[in-house]
C-alpha cells in the first residue's frame, strides 16, 4: 500500500499494518485476536483492587428481525437509495450482532471491543452509491468492531482508540437498539456508522470534552485513493440536561487527491434528556466539487431531523422524527433529490434476566421529489425497469432482542 503525498508515510504505514489494515490480505482476525490478546494479558482489570462481582469485561448479543409493509408493493421488495431496513414486503433478518468489550479505567488502562455481525443492514452501510470498494467489503462487512483503546495518565485522561470504532458523527446507530425509531434518518443512513484509524479524546472540564481523529476516508470500506482523512469534535454538557456537539470532517474521497476535491462534511447535534423526555435536534451540511464530471460541479448536500421519546409508563415509550434531506447532485444518495418524511414509534419492551425484547410498531412517510427523485411502486416502465412514485407510506413490526452481561 503506498500514502501518495502524506509527509508521515513510514508512521501512517506502520500504524494501519499494526491494526491489520491488511485484513483484505486475509491477516486481520488473526492481527486483531493477538492485538487484544496482549492488551488484556498485559492489563487484565477483571476485577478492579478492593471491589468483588466487578467486571470490566462485557459481553453480549443482539437480534434484529423486521416485517416492512410497503404500501407501494415494489416487484423487486426495495426501498430505493436506503441501505437500512431496504428489505419490504417480506420477513427480513436486518442485523445479527455478537460483541465482547474491556473498559478502561485509571486501574486498567487497557481496553478492547471485538464483535461480528451479519444481515440485511450489514451489506452496504459503509460506502456511498458507486464508490470503489476495498478488497474483501464482502467479508469485512461482518466486522461490527475491533479496536484497542488505552488511557493514558496525561492530565484529566487521555483516552486513545486504534482500529475499527464507532463513528464520531452522527447522532443515530447502525443498531435500531440504540435508536428511539426502527428506521434511520436519511443523515444517519449517508454518514459513516464507523471509522478505521486512530481517535483520541480528553475531558478539558467537566463541561467540555474535545476529540481528534485520523482516519483512511468518510466510509471505512470504500478505497478511492490511499489517503488518510482528518476531523474533530467538541461536546459541552451546558446543563445536566442539555447537551451540544459539533464534528467537522475533511479529506480526500475521490480517486483525484488534490485539495480542491476533498469532501467537507460538518455535524451538529443538540440533544436534552430528562428521565421520561428526550429532544434531539440533528443538521448536516457536506460539500465537495466532482473530480470526474465536466466543470468539476461542486456538490452539496444538506439534512436535518428532530427527534422526540416519550417514556409514557412501564414498558410504553412513543417516538416521533421529522426530517429532510436534500441531495442536489445525487453525490450521497445516488439520485438528485429532496427528501421529507415522518417517522413515528410505539415502543413495548419486555425485560427478563439479561434479556431484553422490544417490539415496535412504526409507520413512516416519505416524499422523494427533483431529478432523480422517487420510490418503487409495482409496474414497469420497461422491462427491468420499475415505475417510481414521489410517495412512500410505510408500516412494520420490528422485533429486537438483546443479551447483555450485567
Amino acid at each position: 500500500m503506498r500514502i501518495r503525498g502524506y509527509p508521515y508515510k513510514p508512521v501512517w504505514m506502520a500504524l494501519l499494518t499494526a491494526l491489520g489494515y491488511w485484513t483484505v490480505r486475509g491477516g486481520w482476525l488473526a492481527i486483531s485476536w493477538a492485538l487484544l490478546a496482549s492488551a488484556a494479558a498485559a492489563d487484565p482489570g477483571s476485577v478492579p483492587s478492593g471491589q468483588t462481582g466487578a467486571s470490566l469485561w462485557h459481553y453480549g448479543a443482539y437480534l434484529d428481525v423486521g416485517y416492512v409493509v410497503n404500501a407501494n408493493f415494489p416487484e423487486n421488495h426495495l426501498w430505493r437509495n436506503r441501505a437500512t431496513a431496504a428489505r419490504h414486503n417480506e420477513f427480513a433478518p436486518n442485523m445479527a450482532l455478537a460483541y465482547v468489550r474491556k473498559d478502561t479505567t485509571e486501574s486498567s488502562r487497557w481496553g478492547m471491543e471485538l464483535g461480528v455481525q451479519g444481515g440485511y443492514d450489514s451489506e452496504r452501510f459503509a460506502f456511498l452509491q458507486g464508490e470503489r470498494e476495498v478488497g474483501g467489503a464482502d467479508t469485512l462487512r461482518h466486522i461490527h468492531r475491533a479496536n484497542v483503546s488505552y488511557l493514558a495518565p496525561v492530565g484529566k485522561g487521555l483516552t486513545i482508540t486504534a482500529g475499527l470504532f464507532n463513528s464520531l458523527i452522527g447522532y443515530e446507530s447502525l443498531y435500531a437498539k440504540d435508536n428511539v425509531n426502527y428506521t434511520r434518518s436519511w443523515i444517519a443512513d449517508n454518514t459513516p456508522y464507523m471509522m478505521f484509524g486512530v481517535n483520541a479524546k480528553y475531558p478539558v472540564t467537566d463541561k467540555l470534552t474535545v476529540a481528534g481523529f485520523i482516519v483512511n476516508g468518510y466510509y471505512h470500506l470504500s478505497h478511492p485513493n490511499d489517503q488518510p482523512s482528518y476531523g474533530g469534535q467538541w461536546a459541552y454538557k451546558a446543563t445536566p440536561q442539555l447537551t451540544l456537539t459539533q464534528t467537522v470532517y475533511g479529506g480526500p474521497d475521490q480517486t483525484n487527491t488534490a485539495l480542491q476535491f476533498w469532501r467537507f462534511y460538518a455535524n451538529h447535534i443538540v440533544e436534552w434528556k430528562g428521565d421520561n423526555l428526550t429532544f434531539a435536534a440533528s443538521y448536516d451540511i457536506g460539500t465537495e466539487n466532482i473530480a470526474d464530471r465536466p466543470g468539476h460541479p461542486r456538490a452539496f448536500v444538506m439534512g436535518g431531523n428532530v427527534v422526540a421519546r416519550w417514556h409514557v409508563t412501564g414498558p410504553w415509550a412513543l417516538a416521533v422524527r421529522p426530517e429532510f434531506y436534500w441531495d442536489r447532485n445525487g453525490r450521497w444518495t445516488g439520485s438528485e433529490q429532496f427528501v421529507k418524511a415522518v417517522t413515528s414509534t410505539i415502543e413495548y419492551r419486555i425485560p427478563y434476566k439479561w434479556t431484553n425484547t422490544t417490539l415496535r410498531l412504526e409507520h413512516r412517510w416519505d416524499e422523494s421529489t427533483g431529478a432523480g427523485g422517487g420510490f418503487f411502486r409495482r409496474g414497469e416502465v420497461q422491462p427491468g425497469v420499475l415505475s417510481l412514485t414521489p410517495n412512500q407510506h410505510l408500516v412494520l413490526l420490528g422485533i429486537l432482542w438483546t443479551f447483555d452481561s450485567p
